[in-house]
C-alpha cells in the first residue's frame, strides 16, 4: 500500500470529525431554542477560561445542526474534517463544488464566539455580499452577528459598527485599506479596525500568492505636475524602431539604441542626454517609450469616457481608482491624447503578505494549492493539507495537444468547440488574456457559434453567466480567472453527453491557475473533460523558453511550405510537450522568486511601518508630551549644532524659517559659532522665548498637551508619507537594478535604513516647527484653530 502523507497528517483531524458526526442525532432532538441557547453556553465556558480547541466538538456539531434548520444543508464529513483542518491553522484544498462556503460556516462560527475580529474574506464583493445575506442567517440565527464589510452600490458604509460584528464577509483590499486609513486618523476613537483575531481566506492561492505583488497603496498628497509627458510622447511617436530604440523578444521591456540616443541630442541641440543634467527628461522618454510600445490598448488597458482605465491581466476587468506608479499612468495618458491625471504620492502601503500575517491565526480554502505547498510553508507557515472528495472524481483530463503556431491551434479549437456545440455539450473555453477572448469570440461568431463572453463584465452578471455555462448547448469563452467562486452545475440530459468539456487554449504562468480550470469540470463526482490545446508561439512560451525554440518552430513551418508537414497536424512525441511544460515552470519559478523578493522588501517596510504605528498610537493615547517634545528638540538642536558650526548664514537662516520668523539677530555673538554645545544652547534659548508667546495662547495645560500631539501627529504623518513614497519608489529601481546583477533585497535594505534616518530627522524638523510657527487663533468660546506653516 502507497504511503500518503495527507492521509498520515489528517488522522488527528479525522478523529475530531468523527466525534462531531456521533454528536449529529443527540442534536437533532433539541428543540430550535435548545440548539440556539449553546451560543451562550459555549461563550460561558469561554469566559471561564476554556480553549476554542477544547469546545470545538460541541460548536461544530451546533452549527452544523443549525446549517440544517435555517439553510437546509447539512454539511458531510469531508465539509466537517475541511472545516476542523481550517481551525488549526492550515490551507484546505477542496475540490471546486465541495462546499467550501458551507464549510467555513464551523471555524467562523466557533472562532465568533470569541467576539469582533473574524474575517471571511473573499476575491469579490458580489461574493462577500452574497455570502453575508445567505450565510450569515444561520450565524444570527445562533445568536451572533454578522455583516458585509463591502458595498456594491457605492454606499457609505459605517466601517467602525461593522467591524464590531462577531463575523464580517469582506474582500482582501478592502480590509487592507480600511487598517492602512485607521494609522492615519488623528483619534484613536476613529479607528475602525480594532482586532485581528482570525482570517479565513477563500481562495487563498489567489489572494495570498497571485495578488500578492500588487501591494495596497493609499495615494493623495499630490506631486507637482510635470509639463514634459505630452512634449516627450510627440518626440518618441516619431522615432523609428530597431533604429532609434528596440524591443526585448518577449515586448517586456523596450530601450533606446546608441544610434537612437545620439538623433535625440541632434534633434534636441543637448550634448549629454544620460548624464545627470537631464536626467528629468531622459527620464520621461524612456516613460513615453514604454507607454507606446509595451503598454498596449485593450490589452494593459482600455480608454474609456476619456479616460485610462487599467485591466486586471486575468479576467479583463477595469481596475477602475487603480493607477501605476512612477509616472507611466500619465505617459498612458498623453500617449492616448487625453487629459492628464494628477501624479501622486503614497502615503501608506502594505503587501497582503504582511497584512494577513497580522492575524492571531490564519487558514485558508482553495481547489488548487498542493502545487505551492512549500511557498504556503515558507511564507505563512501554512501547511496544506487536502481534504478527500464527497464522491469520486471521474473527470477524464487528457494530455496537452500542441500546435506548431497558433493559427493552427485556433482552427483546431474552433472544431472541437463546433463537435461539442452540434451534440449541444456545454464547453468552457479559457484563454489567457482580455483580447484573445475577444479574438475566439469573434472567430466562432463566424462559424456562427452561439456563445456568451466572459471579461469586463460586473461581478454579478459574471457569476450568472458562469452558473449558466454547463446548461446544454452553452459556450462559454471566459479569461483564466473570471467567475472564480461560483459553481457550474450540470443541466438536463448533460451527464449523458460526457459532462462539461473544458478547453484551455494556452499554458497560464502558473499550474495552479490551470488546475483551477480543469476543477470547473467535475464537480461532486459528476462526469467532466478537460484539455489543453497549446503552441509554441503562445505567451508562456515566447517569454520563458530558450532562444532555440523559436528556431525550431519556424523550422516546422517550413515543413508545410515544402510539404514535410501537414498544416494543423498536432506535434507528436514528448519534445513539445516538454517545451511547454518546461516553459510554464520557469515562469511559475521566476514568479515565486518576484514574490519572495516582495516579502523580503516589505518585511523591512514592515518593521519601520510597524515601529510608527505603534509610536503614533502612544501619541494618541499620551496625556502629557511635554517630556517627549523635549527629547526631539534636544536630539534636533544637537543635529543643527553640528551641521551648522562655523557658518552664521546657515544658522540665522535656519533659526528664522524653523524657530522664530520673528528673530532678530541683534545680540548674536559670533564666538557661539566655534562651540557645538554653544550654538546648542543658544537655539534652546531661542526656542523656549518662541515657546513662551505661543504658551499666552494656548494657556493651559490641556491646550499645550493638545498642541503638542497635533504637531507630533502632523509631523510624524507628513515624514511617514515621504518616507512610504520614497520606498515605492526605491522598489522600482532596485528591481531593475536585478538585471545588472545586483541583489535588489540587499540594495533596498541598504537604501531603506538611509531613508529611515533621514525621515527621523524631518520628524524632529516638523515637530519643532509645527509647535513654534504653527498660528493659533483664539476662538470665542475658548478654542484655538492651529494652522500650519
Amino acid at each position: 500500500m502507497e504511503f500518503n502523507l495527507d492521509n498520515f497528517r489528517l488522522r488527528k483531524y479525522s478523529k475530531i470529525t468523527k466525534k462531531i458526526l456521533a454528536l449529529g442525532k443527540k442534536y437533532q432532538t433539541l428543540t430550535d431554542d435548545q440548539l440556539r441557547i449553546k451560543t451562550e453556553t459555549l461563550r460561558n465556558k469561554l469566559v471561564k477560561g476554556a480553549s476554542l480547541d477544547s469546545i470545538l466538538i460541541e460548536a461544530y456539531a451546533t452549527i452544523r445542526e443549525a446549517d440544517f434548520r435555517v439553510l437546509g444543508l447539512k454539511p458531510f464529513e469531508n465539509q466537517v474534517l475541511g472545516a476542523v483542518v481550517l481551525h488549526y491553522g492550515n490551507v484546505a484544498q477542496m475540490n471546486t463544488g465541495e462546499g467550501k462556503t458551507l464549510t467555513a460556516t464551523m471555524p467562523l462560527y466557533l472562532n465568533g464566539l470569541t467576539g469582533p475580529g473574524n474575517f471571511l474574506v473573499t476575491v469579490n464583493s458580489y461574493l462577500a455580499n452574497r455570502d453575508a445575506e445567505e450565510i450569515g442567517k444561520v450565524y444570527k440565527w445562533m445568536g451572533l452577528t454578522c455583516a458585509s464589510g463591502v458595498s456594491l452600490d457605492d454606499e457609505e458604509l459605517d466601517k467602525k459598527a461593522i467591524y464590531q460584528n462577531d463575523i464580517v464577509y469582506t474582500t482582501n483590499s478592502e480590509l487592507g485599506f480600511d487598517y492602512l486609513t485607521d494609522n492615519l486618523v488623528d483619534n484613536i476613537n476613529k479607528k475602525k479596525l480594532n482586532d485581528l483575531n482570525f482570517a479565513l481566506v477563500d481562495e487563498v492561492d489567489s489572494v495570498l500568492l497571485d495578488l500578492a505583488q500588487t501591494p495596497l497603496v493609499i495615494s493623495g498628497a499630490p506631486r507637482v505636475q510635470s509639463n514634459l509627458f505630452v512634449s516627450t510622447d510627440r518626440i518618441v511617436k516619431s522615432l523609428k524602431p530597431n533604429v532609434d530604440f528596440e524591443f526585448s523578444e518577449d515586448l517586456k521591456d523596450v530601450w533606446f539604441t546608441q544610434t537612437g540616443i545620439e538623433q535625440l541630442e541632434e534633434y534636441l541641440g543637448i550634448q549629454g542626454l544620460i548624464s545627470d543634467k537631464w536626467s528629468d527628461f531622459y527620464r520621461h522618454l524612456v516613460l513615453a517609450l514604454k507607454a507606446n510600445y509595451v503598454m498596449k490598448r485593450n490589452q494593459d488597458y482600455i480608454v474609456t469616457n476619456r479616460e485610462v482605465l487599467l485591466l486586471d491581466s486575468e479576467n479583463g476587468r477595469a481596475l477602475t481608482g487603480m493607477k501605476l506608479e512612477a509616472g507611466i499612468h500619465q505617459a498612458i495618458e498623453a500617449k492616448e491624447e487625453v487629459e492628464l491625471s494628477d501624479q501622486t504620492r503614497s502615503m501608506a502601503s502594505i503587501t497582503l503578505q504582511n497584512f494577513f500575517k497580522m492575524f492571531r491565526k490564519l487558514s485558508g480554502m482553495t481547489g488548487t494549492a498542493k502545487s505551492s505547498a512549500r511557498e504556503f510553508l515558507e511564507v505563512y507557515n501554512l501547511p496544506v493539507l487536502k481534504i478527500p472528495t464527497h464522491k469520486p472524481n471521474i473527470r477524464i483530463d487528457h494530455a496537452d495537444v500542441v500546435f506548431a503556431t497558433m493559427d493552427e491551434k485556433i482552427e483546431a479549437t474552433v472544431r472541437m468547440v463546433k463537435a461539442a456545440y452540434q451534440i449541444k455539450r456545454p464547453v468552457l473555453l479559457k484563454t489567457g488574456s482580455l483580447s484573445l477572448s475577444r479574438l475566439y469570440s469573434r472567430v466562432l461568431l463566424e462559424h456562427g457559434i452561439v456563445h456568451n463572453v466572459l471579461n469586463a463584465q460586473s461581478e454579478s452578471k459574471e457569476a450568472m453567466i458562469v452558473a449558466s455555462a454547463g446548461k446544454s448547448g452553452a459556450i462559454t469563452v471566459a479569461t483564466s480567472m473570471a467567475g472564480r467562486g461560483t459553481d457550474i452545475k450540470l443541466g438536463k440530459g448533460v451527464k449523458e453527453k460526457g459532462g462539461l468539456l473544458v478547453i484551455g487554449t494556452e499554458r497560464m504562468d502558473s499550474r495552479r491557475v490551470d488546475d483551477q480550470l480543469r476543477g470547473r469540470a467535475g464537480r461532486q463526482g459528476d462526469p467532466g473533460e478537460s484539455i489543453f490545446l497549446v503552441s509554441l508561439d503562445d505567451k508562456v512560451v515566447i517569454e520563458n523558453a530558450p532562444d532555440w525554440v523559436e528556431k525550431y518552430r519556424l523550422k516546422l513551418e517550413q515543413a508545410v511550405e515544402q510539404g514535410k508537414r501537414k498544416y494543423g497536424a498536432p506535434l507528436k512525441g514528448r519534445r513539445a510537450r516538454k517545451i511547454v511544460e518546461k516553459a510554464q515552470q520557469a515562469a511559475d519559478s521566476a514568479a515565486e522568486e518576484s514574490r519572495k523578493n516582495a516579502v523580503k522588501m516589505d518585511d523591512i517596510l514592515r518593521i519601520q511601518r510597524e515601529l510608527i504605528y505603534d509610536f503614533r498610537d502612544y501619541i494618541m493615547k499620551s496625556t502629557d508630551l511635554t517630556t517627549m517634545v523635549q527629547q526631539i528638540k534636544n536630539d534636533y538642536f544637537n543635529a543643527i549644532a553640528r551641521e551648522n558650526k562655523k557658518d552664521a548664514g546657515k544658522l540665522l537662516d535656519f533659526i528664522i524659517n524653523n524657530v522664530d520668523y520673528n528673530y532678530m539677530d541683534n545680540d548674536f555673538n559670533p564666538e557661539i559659532l566655534e562651540s557645538t554645545a554653544d550654538i546648542k544652547q543658544y537655539l534652546e534659548e531661542i526656542a523656549r522665548n518662541r515657546w513662551s508667546q505661543q504658551q499666552m495662547i494656548v494657556n493651559n495645560k490641556f491646550k499645550q498637551n493638545y498642541l503638542e500631539r497635533l504637531a507630533v501627529l502632523k509631523a510624524l504623518d507628513v515624514a511617514w508619507i515621504e518616507q512610504v513614497d520614497n520606498l515605492q519608489q526605491l522598489k522600482t529601481v532596485v528591481t531593475s537594478r536585478s538585471s545588472g546583477q545586483h541583489n535588489p533585497v540587499f540594495e533596498y535594505e541598504k537604501e531603506a535604513m538611509h531613508s529611515f534616518e533621514q525621515m527621523k530627522k524631518l520628524f524632529w524638523k516638523n515637530t519643532v516647527k509645527y509647535m513654534l510657527l504653527s498660528e493659533l487663533i483664539p476662538g470665542k468660546n475658548g478654542s484655538v484653530r492651529v494652522e500650519f506653516p
